[in-house]
């Protein structure tokens, strides 16, 4: 079991001071926590949180997916390929990449690098934005948090290898981001 939290780096820019400090007070450590632990991912982990407005999130999107819109949240995983173990169809690796990986690894004279079991391994990056969060609140019927938790457990979720571009992986996804806010006591 996970002895120590994730260690996170955030940010919080929402324009609002009060806003500000009301996130910094959330449990976010323990939603990433959680969500790493309904995945199975029992490793010291480190990741970084942005939380933002509509406009940074849209120059981000449309820079990093060529989508000139906001959206709500935004993952930028560092890891070559899943941490998490899971059936193929709900991850963002493809058979097809799996097996490349394997010709590669098997011609490579070099080893894989590896991050000692003493060391964080890095997930990456979360942006999120607040504007959305609240837009989505509100047109759902429940808390600003109980949203951005969410939003921060499907983040951590596609850092780790899930990808909800198919059947599978979204309600693979949507099962764990509801048990890990399940365990903080949050319902939508």
């Amino acid at each position: 079991m996970q002895e120590e939290h994730p260690q996170i780096d955030l940010y919080i820019n929402t324009g609002n001071d009060e806003q500000n400090t009301a996130i910094d007070a959330l449990e976010v450590e323990l939603v990433v926590k959680n969500t790493l632990q309904a995945a199975g991912i029992m490793q010291s982990v480190m990741l970084t949180l942005l939380i933002t407005d509509d406009d940074t999130i849209r120059d981000m999107n449309n820079n990093y997916r060529q989508q000139d819109k906001p959206t709500d949240v935004l993952s930028f995983p560092l890891l070559d390929k899943p941490l998490v173990q899971a059936p193929i169809d709900q991850l963002w690796m493809t058979q097809e990449d799996e097996e490349a990986e394997t010709q590669v690894a098997k011609k490579a004279s070099t080893p894989v690098f590896v991050t000692p079991p003493e060391l964080l391994t890095n997930l990456g990056d979360i942006v999120i934005s607040w504007p959305a969060v609240l837009r989505q609140a509100a047109a759902a019927g429940h808390s600003p948090t109980f949203e951005l938790l969410y939003l921060i457990a499907h983040g951590v979720l596609h850092l780790i290898g899930y990808d909800d571009r198919n059947e599978a992986g979204y309600s693979a996804m949507v099962h764990i981001q509801q048990a890990a806010l399940e365990a903080m006591g949050q319902k939508a």
